[in-house]
């Protein structure tokens, strides 16, 4: 294709026919005709007038480049203070480039805009100054990094010192106590010493004058004996302390007699000092048991106490800490006597057969806890694919549960705690009771009371926290509100610095759930959780309640060993055989391994969640520790319950007598029975007291009623209902019957009831001021005040003050109000009218007189 028409060339460089045969024309070839053929020379002629024109070549050489760009980049390093004698290497990286142009480009491009070389020296100069911004962004970086590095050694090297010095201070304190010890033992051996040399020498002396040759007395006429002499008015002899001073007092007085050797030994010896005994306490004492320990009268006792404000009598029992307090009031040193009963000595064995045998890895016990609708239990909902969420009363949980997942990473055993502020006490349970605490936060909500309270249960049982940011499928979801919320509390996610697992999850679409395990498990095998499995079961109770059908039931954790069905069982006061076992979902089960939850059946009785679960070979031991921790829980809340009516007693002879509200609680389980005897207890004031005289787990018998009607109290059942019994009796004596499901519906009728015998009040409430213009007598009226209304309204029915300065000179009620010359039942702010005050005519302008009312309001306990 050496030679083609102008049209086609047009169409290979696409462009209009016309257009091309113009640029020819101006290249200086004369074309008209688009069939007319071009030959390469002519193409040639037509490219090179082209580049020319666009300033890219000239026409000695078209295809060679005009100029050349040279780039190099070199690194340097920069030494730079670190602190502590220490230096840090920083990289500092250098660009430059560098262009060079043809001599004849430059010759032949004189004409080129200015513009662009001004543009692109602009742009060179960004480049460059981006790149140093950069680099002083990275240096002060570094450089914030190596404050906050030398801040947390300067924070640790101050923690290092305070505890040397608390632990010198320590030191030094027992040191001076064992030298004082040690001082005060060889003064008494000193005087033990002392006190023996002189009683030896006493000895002596009396042997020595023993063993002297009495002297000759001579003997002189009888006479009849008086009164006073040896044989006495009636025969009979004085006694005298020793046999050999007998009669010498009256022989010298006479002045006659022989002379009796007179000896230093007396019948009894001073203590030097006080006796300082240790007197060793038990958990409960009588006042008679503990004055004899301290070889002390009772009735001293008895005054000391009520010296610390206790009114007590000699059969009453005290606890240990009193009995301790009141000991070293007495200046005696009290020992603290430990229990060895046979409870302790059961679990001290089963410990023993424990260790024996090298434990294996057991799964991790993971406790969910957080605030309020938070989503903990639709979290775990989503973990074990059920809906307890839904069934729960009022959305939120109310007792805890616990349950056992097997996911694809292995097992998890889960407690499910309520969030609700009235049972802090379950929840602390629960944080004892695992290995590991998830924090579940809104996304949406951040940081609330119940969030930082779980976070405090989790510190105080030393256990991880794992951060599990819920509901981030919300539009309104903030996960950063969160992090910043949870590091005020000092709980710093990893990517910041800190040692919390922060994970982002949702409950309903399950995003980041499976990331949430495996932090869990991974945290497990960090910890590297150890359990014996063929050891004796111990565990602990984690909830308890009494069905109807089936009796008590103990939700109990495994710990250690394996429960199974027919052991005999210790839980805390009660004890019994394995009837039945049954897992989280109700289905039956032989045996339940460490960390594995399992519903009990067949106690004597409904334990105390918390209590210490043991099984026990022997039924006749397992028997006699259950009663023998009765025995002293009842002694304890004897003490208590003694303490508690004297106290009441006192503060009622000094305070006056205070009214009560007296409820009988009944819930399903023993965790909610406890938080709302807490939670209602908590409600009383000075004038009004809560009192709770039971609250126990199952249903309301017509024992519940009868104990209502004679002690006038309120039933309150708590997801539980009252048989036909119960109901005929609360029919017939008109009882307050009332069931609930939800807590602090709970709380807030009990408020409303104290509230009702709080009594009314009387308040007052200013309505009107007005301001003294004049005075005006009147031979009617007396004086009468000209005033204008600046605030409210006066009214004629209204009592008022007369002020003066601001200082009130006269209370009392208007006489007269007038409006020109029309009497009038009030007066509106803005307005002038004429007022009398009953019985007061040295009112002054300038005076004000105040308008008020008197209204009677229901209180309330926030008043």
């Amino acid at each position: 294709m050496s030679q083609v028409t102008v049209r086609q060339l047009a169409e290979v460089v696409d462009i209009p026919v016309e257009r091309l045969i113009e640029q020819l024309g101006e290249a200086g070839m004369d074309f008209s005709d688009p069939d007319e053929t071009i030959s390469n020379s002519d193409k040639m002629k037509l490219l090179q007038f082209l580049r020319k024109s666009h300033g890219k070549g000239s026409e000695d050489d078209v295809s060679a480049p005009s100029k050349v760009t040279l780039r190099r980049k070199t690194v340097s390093e920069l030494k730079v203070p670190a602190g502590a004698g220490r230096a840090k290497t920083v990289n500092v990286e250098v660009r430059k480039k560098r262009t060079y142009v043809k001599r004849s480009a430059i010759a032949g491009n004189e004409t080129v805009d200015a513009e662009r070389e001004e543009a692109q020296r602009k742009l060179d100069e960004s480049i460059a100054a981006r790149e140093a911004e950069a680099e002083q962004q990275r240096a002060a970086e570094e450089e914030r990094q190596r404050q906050e590095e030398e801040k947390a050694r300067l924070e640790a090297e101050e923690k290092a010192r305070q505890e040397a010095e608390v632990e010198a201070k320590a030191k030094a304190e027992e040191e001076a106590k064992q030298k004082a010890e040690e001082e005060e033992r060889a003064r008494v051996e000193a005087e033990a010493q002392a006190r023996a040399a002189a009683e030896a020498q006493a000895r002596q002396q009396a042997e020595a004058a023993r063993k002297r040759p009495a002297p000759v007395v001579e003997k002189k006429p009888e006479k009849k004996p008086r009164r006073g002499d040896a044989a006495g008015k009636y025969g009979r002899k004085e006694l005298h302390v020793a046999a050999n001073k007998r009669g010498l007092r009256k022989q010298r007085r006479r002045g006659g007699g022989a002379r009796h050797v007179e000896t230093s030994e007396h019948g009894f010896s001073k203590p030097t000092a006080p006796v300082i005994r240790e007197v060793e306490i038990p958990e409960t004492i009588t006042v008679q048991e503990l004055a004899q320990a301290m070889a002390v009268k009772a009735t001293e006792l008895i005054k000391e106490l009520m010296k610390m404000g206790m009114m007590v009598t000699i059969n009453q029992s005290l606890d240990q800490d009193t009995a301790v307090l009141v000991v070293e009031e007495m200046g005696h040193t009290p020992i603290a006597a430990k229990e060895t009963d046979l409870e302790s000595e059961l679990l001290a064995k089963a410990q023993e057969e424990s260790e024996e045998v090298e434990g294996t890895t057991r799964p991790p016990v993971v406790t969910i806890m957080g605030h309020v609708d938070h989503g903990k239990t639709s979290l775990l909902d989503y973990i074990r694919t059920t809906r307890v969420a839904a069934g729960e009363a009022g959305g939120i949980t109310q007792h805890i549960g616990a349950y056992h997942v097997d996911t694809p990473k292995g097992v998890i055993s889960f407690l499910d705690t309520p969030g609700h502020a009235a049972f802090t006490a379950m929840r602390a349970r629960g944080a004892q009771a695992t290995d590991i605490v998830i924090l579940v936060v809104a996304a949406d909500d951040g940081v609330k009371p119940q969030t930082l309270e779980a976070i405090q249960h989790a510190r105080a049982a030393e256990v991880p926290l794992i951060v599990a940011v819920n509901k981030i499928d919300k539009p309104e979801a903030n996960p950063e509100r969160a992090r910043q919320e949870l590091s005020n509390e000092n709980v710093i996610p990893e990517d910041w610095g800190g040692e919390e697992i922060f994970v982002n999850v949702s409950a309903i679409t399950g995003e980041g759930v499976d990331q949430l395990l495996e932090s869990i498990l991974l945290q497990a095998e960090l910890m590297d959780l150890k359990a014996n499995a063929d050891a004796r079961a111990t565990g602990v109770v984690v909830e308890s309640s009494l069905d109807k059908g089936r009796g008590p039931v103990a939700t109990v954790l495994v710990q250690n060993g394996t429960l199974r069905r027919g052991d005999m069982l210790l839980a805390g006061q009660e004890f019994g055989r394995v009837r039945a076992m049954f897992d989280e979902g109700g289905n039956n089960i032989d045996e339940a391994g460490p960390s594995i939850p399992a519903q009990v059946l067949g106690l004597s009785g409904v334990p105390m969640a918390g209590d210490n679960v043991l099984v026990v070979k022997n039924e006749k031991r397992a028997k006699e520790a259950a009663m023998e921790r009765q025995s002293r829980d009842r002694d304890s809340r004897l003490a208590a319950q003694q303490a508690a009516k004297l106290d009441s007693l006192f503060s009622q002879m000094t305070d006056g007598e205070q009214k009560q509200v007296n409820l009988l609680i009944r819930a399903d389980v023993q965790g909610s029975a406890e938080a709302l005897r807490d939670a209602l207890t908590k409600l009383s004031n000075d004038e009004v007291a809560v009192n709770v005289i039971a609250a126990s787990v199952g249903g309301i018998t017509e024992s519940d009623a009868t104990l209502a009607q004679a002690s006038n109290a309120v039933l309150v059942g708590f997801n539980v209902r009252a048989d036909a019994a119960a109901r005929r009796v609360v029919q017939e004596a008109g009882l307050d019957l009332r069931y609930y499901s939800v807590i602090y519906d709970t709380i807030d009728d009990v408020k409303k009831a104290i509230s009702g015998l709080l009594g009314t009040e009387v308040r007052e409430q200013i309505i009107g001021l007005a301001e003294v213009k004049d005075v005006f007598r009147s031979s009617k009226l007396g004086a009468v005040a000209g005033c204008l209304v600046v605030d409210g309204v006066v009214k004629r029915s209204n009592p008022i003050r007369v002020l003066r300065d601001n200082v009130v000179i006269y209370e009392g009620e208007l006489e007269s109000l007038r409006r020109f010359k029309d009497d009038v039942q009030e007066v509106r702010s803005g307005t002038e009218c004429g007022i009398g005050v009953k019985q007061y005519n040295d009112v002054k302008p300038g005076d004000q007189i105040e308008c008020f009312e008197r209204i009677e309001v229901q209180r309330t306990l926030e008043d």
